[in-house]
């Protein structure tokens, strides 16, 4: 990813460790603007802070992924919305489409796979 351009990335991923490796893993190349662990915090944070793309985990306590990702695109295609589950099955990532999701990513994903989703996600 270039480093002049530093997407704001907002993560909502309810599994603290898993919350901290992406934000650390993100960091050198994105601006992580903030780290909720449910979904309607995800859904207000996104409102708020105006990230780029969001990290959204499938399975938070609240609300689900992709309850997020639908509540985002209903009001607009900002920001793009990547859907992360622990979960490998091809009908998440046609689940993740349909509700709006630019791409879907397992949580075992490579950081050069994340990074090159958002890059593509953002047509960067």
């Amino acid at each position: 990813m270039s480093s002049t351009i530093r997407p704001r990335v907002l993560i909502a991923e309810d599994y603290g460790p898993m919350a901290t490796a992406l934000a650390r893993l993100l960091t050198p190349d994105c601006e992580v603007v903030s780290v909720v662990a449910e979904g309607r915090a995800a859904i207000d944070a996104a409102q708020r802070l105006s990230p780029d793309v969001m990290l959204v985990d499938l399975n938070l306590p609240d609300i689900t992924g992709v309850e997020v990702c639908r509540a985002i695109t209903r009001v607009n295609h900002h920001p793009k919305v990547i859907l992360i589950s622990g979960f490998v099955d091809p009908a998440i990532a046609d689940l993740a489409r349909a509700a709006g999701a630019a791409a879907f990513l397992p949580k075992a994903a490579s950081g050069s796979e994340l990074l090159a989703a958002i890059t593509n996600t953002l047509g960067l």
